[in-house]
């Protein structure tokens, strides 16, 4: 059994007033606002993790030659704590996120955290902080926990020594102001993602820095979203930018509900793991396999593929309304959210903010 690691409680003095606060919640974004306190846990070869902390959040004092910032280990997590209609606080799937992070840890050959210590450093950051978290509908109280390499030091040979484990807190306002908007995605032909025995399935850093030219891309072609096509033939659709991929094929309670099977080379995504299980409560098919641009193209042509949507933490799902290649255009769903995406969103959504019951005990009530 692992030995729980305590985490000393130095919260801030001067936490900002409730004024304060509330006019940031009134409008607070995605990943502007950041609140009081933040949890820092270390690690040290020979010593394990020690000196675990809840401290007011503050700027971080790094040695230039920290191995980080030169070689790169750095992986992170998202999840969310969403506010229940009795008023407690509950968070989506942290032991979901704990395994996922200690998967990209040894991927990147960093020490893993103990799943329990993660889940009690946001725990105790989400209970110290618990105002913060927003009273109504989809908003709810962001939670990124992240680890980085400290040691000091310009050797290549081997991993650090030592790390870093962090949480931080943001509230998050709903991310579709005015109701949810079908967004219009760039197939990139030009770039890849991650190629097969590399750091695709880990959530660390250098994937999303990899990612930002293929995104300015898409931005330049005129859309939101860059969608990453396998980096052998350039024809299986992965993932898009920040989100995994689902694919409806037909329409009602017969319809089919696909996702690009994990290879290795794209993010599990815990929205996505989460969506599978929705699709087969709701009565569809659910399939994990492979479907190619030409299939998604002529699909929409003749109707067979009806809906596809992106799923991740931030928005949980997105209606796909318009594809771009460079050659090729072409409209999902009349550019619309279709019905079966609506329906997936909305009963995810109900169980994250406690207005529908939780059959697969996701929702982690504070200090359960």
């Amino acid at each position: 059994m692992t030995q729980q690691i305590p985490i000393e409680l130095k919260p801030s003095a001067h936490p900002l007033s409730a004024a304060e606060r509330e006019k940031i919640l009134a409008n607070p974004g995605f990943g502007r606002y950041f609140t009081d306190n933040m949890v820092t846990i270390k690690y040290s070869e020979g010593r394990g993790w020690h000196d675990a902390q809840l401290s007011p959040y503050a700027p971080l004092t790094m040695d230039p030659a920290a191995m980080v910032l030169h070689y790169g280990q750095s992986i992170f997590e998202g999840l969310k704590a969403y506010r229940q209609p009795d008023g407690s606080v509950a968070s989506f799937r942290p032991d979901a996120n704990a395994a996922r992070l200690n998967r990209s840890a040894r991927r990147m050959a960093m020490p893993e955290l103990p799943e329990e210590t993660f889940i009690a450093a946001v725990d105790a950051l989400v209970k110290q902080d618990i105002d913060w978290v927003p009273q109504a509908g989809e908003e709810s109280l962001y939670l990124r926990p992240f680890m980085f390499a400290t040691e000091v030091g310009l050797g290549v040979n081997s991993p650090a020594k030592e790390y870093l484990f962090m949480v931080l807190a943001s509230p998050a306002g709903a991310y579709f102001k005015g109701g949810v908007k079908p967004v219009t995605v760039w197939l990139s032909e030009d770039y890849v993602r991650a190629a097969p025995g590399g750091t695709g399935e880990a959530k660390c850093s250098g994937n999303y820095a990899g990612a930002m030219l293929a995104t300015q891309q898409a931005v330049e072609k005129g859309c939101d979203q860059v969608v990453w096509l396998d980096p052998t033939e350039r024809r299986w659709i992965e993932e898009m930018g920040s989100n995994n991929l689902y694919f409806v094929r037909g329409t009602g309670p017969d319809a089919e509900i696909i996702t690009p099977a994990l290879t290795g080379t794209l993010l599990p995504g815990i929205t996505r793991d989460s969506l599978l299980s929705i699709a087969q409560d709701l009565g569809y098919k659910v399939t994990e396999t492979r479907i190619s641009k030409e299939e998604w193209q002529e699909g929409c042509a003749d109707g067979s593929i009806t809906e596809v949507f992106g799923c991740g933490t931030a928005a949980v799902i997105t209606p796909v309304g318009h594809a771009k290649t460079a050659d090729a255009e072409w409209t999902v769903a009349g550019g619309e959210m279709g019905p079966i995406t609506a329906q997936m969103r909305k009963a995810l959504v109900d169980i994250q903010t406690g207005q529908a019951p939780d059959p697969h005990g996701w929702m982690h009530p504070l200090g359960s």
